[in-house]
């Protein structure tokens, strides 16, 4: 190039920078002309933007400028005509109207052939005239330029932290933040169109739906979709998607939000929001409700989803799959006193102790005994039941007895007006219905194989390994279905006994039973100790207003309480499942297991 070629694009150069509205042909005073400095600053520049783009491309990040128009279209942005002088941060400006592919995303100058300009505009600058604000769009917290490219990146090189910007502001209903990335962007865009079709943050103007991935607004919105349909075809007319999402998000969405708050999962899920569970849960629950055939309540699914996904419990899914492997399924301990009782999130009385019952269905007598128990109790807590056959392989599902007792069962739910679906599962029985548990409240089955008087039978136990690993309360029934009026509560203090005082004092409010409770003490010198014991159950029923009888007996527990039963004809018991040593139980016997024995009306087992 000519040294009168260099000359003339400084002046240009000089011309843009320092005084824009000078007329062209002006002359611009040598002592603005770009120096030798100014354009060995450009080359170092020049070589640090090089380098950037060599280490994006190995790193996969990348360093480009965001393009206003792309911004612009995918939130749906509209300008505003308010123009105010400011001075705003260099580092919050993020991209350009129209040369977002001449600098990096720090505005690095991309192309040699900006020398003579940036450099120019580096003289004018230093000069004591300066040059005038640059012009800008503001998104939330971040900027494009629109006119002042050059500017930006000259003052970015020279190490100045803020500059003089024509801030034009430009609104959006997806706020536009600082520091999102091109991936972010995609995701704000499907939020914006989200918002389009539903009118969401209008209807609800406090409504965040926030998802961490692309492509998940398509889910929401066929819910909605599906909502609306719902809508219309109970009020018989036509309703607009506005409408429905704003039911929609009440009725629907909100409910479980504020359950996943309750049971605190999102601490389970770090990095993704409460969006993300949602429709995470949604798909969840749909895959249970498809492969058993039941209705999965949302509190269920939630504790599900965290229990088998969830950080916290991560290192007690490896612990239980050693166990697995390691333990025999009889000599494990189960889950701890209480439990239940924590993922059912039940504290107090106010509300049912059941919503989803599961009751396991054999094809025998006892089976559909255990069934019409179940079906008195899903009628008194208005519950779901959800049935549980077990088959041994894959032919056994097909089978015409299955294709029978499917049917039976059926039958019966809608005799007694009770919402029911039966699954059939393949595997060991006692896996399949702890397995299932966890999906329900409580489990109802036949007692027709009580554990047996030796160490060896109770060993090989089935009923026995049930109860101790079941993560939830076991109602066995031992007979046809009682209507239950008058509940005896065996209490020792220990920490399952208190979990059937919980379940005893519930059934004695909300089901209007009788209540015996019996302490039982088998030493002279034990006496004073039991009769505290007995008091405290004593008080705590008081004070939740509750009127039972009391009895302090003497000798073995077991006797104690099938005693009792007979002399206050009892036809419920409630009592707290194992309470020691599997191995020293099954070695030693435990009153738990005679009571099963020897009892003729149902026994609740709680944990």
């Amino acid at each position: 190039m000519a040294v009168d070629d260099v000359y003339r694009q400084g002046q240009t150069a000089v011309q843009y920078a320092y005084a824009p509205n000078q007329r062209k042909g002006d002359t611009v005073p040598n002592s603005l002309m770009p120096s030798t400095t100014a354009l060995g600053d450009f080359q170092q520049a020049r070589r640090r933007a090089a380098m950037r783009e060599l280490i994006a491309r190995l790193t996969g990040h990348s360093t480009d400028l965001l393009s206003f128009e792309d911004v612009r279209q995918k939130l749906k942005a509209q300008v505003s005509a308010k123009r105010e002088l400011h001075d705003i941060p260099l580092d919050a400006i993020v991209g350009s109207v129209g040369r977002y592919s001449d600098f990096t995303r720090d505005f690095l100058p991309r192309k040699d052939s900006d020398a003579m300009r940036w450099a120019g505009v580096r003289s004018a600058i230093e000069s004591e005239a300066g040059v005038p604000p640059i012009e800008v769009y503001k998104l939330g917290n971040a900027y494009f330029v629109l006119d002042g490219n050059h500017r930006v990146s000259v003052a970015r090189e020279t190490g100045a932290t803020h500059i003089h910007a024509y801030v034009t502001d430009v609104q959006t209903r997806v706020p536009f933040v600082l520091g999102d990335s091109p991936d972010d962007l995609i995701i704000k865009a499907e939020y914006a169109g989200f918002l389009e079709a539903t009118d969401l943050d209008q209807q609800r103007p406090t409504a965040t739906l926030n998802v961490t991935a692309p492509g998940q607004y398509s889910i929401l919105l066929e819910q909605i979709e599906a909502h609306r349909e719902q809508m219309a075809r109970q009020q018989s007319e036509a309703v607009v998607l506005p409408t429905a999402a704003a039911d929609w998000y009440d009725t629907v969405y909100m409910p479980i939000i504020a359950e996943m708050r309750t049971q605190g999962t999102l601490h389970e899920f770090p990095g993704r929001s409460e969006t993300d569970l949602y429709i995470w849960l949604t798909q969840h629950r749909n895959a249970l409700e498809q492969s058993l055939g039941w209705q999965v309540g949302p509190k269920a699914a939630i504790s599900d989803l965290a229990s088998q996904h969830g950080t916290r419990n991560a290192v007690a899914r490896l612990g239980g799959k050693l166990l697995d492997i390691v333990v025999p399924d009889t000599l494990e301990a189960g889950p701890p006193p209480g439990a239940w009782r924590q993922e059912r999130g039940m504290q107090a009385y106010g509300e049912h102790l059941v919503s989803d019952l599961l009751v396991a269905i054999n094809g025998e007598d006892a089976g559909w005994y255990a069934l019409e128990q179940a079906l008195l109790i899903a009628r008194r807590e208005q519950a779901r039941l959800a049935g549980l056959h077990v088959v041994p392989n894959e032919a056994g599902r097909q089978s015409a007895a299955v294709a029978e007792l499917r049917a039976e069962f059926t039958r019966r739910c809608t005799a007694a007006g009770v919402d029911g679906g039966l699954a059939i599962d393949v595997g060991n029985v006692t896996r399949q219905i702890c397995d299932r548990a966890r999906l329900t409240d409580m489990v109802v089955v036949s007692l027709s194989y009580p554990p047996g008087t030796e160490p060896f039978a109770r060993l090989r136990s089935g009923f026995r390994t049930l109860v101790q690993r079941c993560p939830r309360p076991i109602l066995a029934v031992p007979c046809p279905a009682i209507e239950s009026t008058r509940a005896l509560l065996p209490y020792d203090g220990s920490p399952k006994a208190e979990e059937a005082l919980f379940a005893a004092t519930y059934l004695s409010l909300s089901w209007k039973l009788t209540l015996h409770v019996v302490t039982a003490t088998e030493e002279a010198d034990e006496h004073t100790v039991s009769a505290t014991t007995l008091q405290r159950a004593r008080e705590y029923l008081e004070r939740h207003g509750v009127q039972a009888s009391y009895e302090l007996a003497e000798g073995p527990a077991s006797d104690a309480i099938l005693s009792a039963v007979h002399t206050h004809q009892s036809n419920l018991i409630v009592i707290g499942s194992y309470g020691f040593n599997p191995l020293v139980e099954i070695m030693l016997g435990s009153s738990v297991d005679q009571v099963l024995r020897e009892s003729s009306v149902p026994v609740l087992l709680c944990r």
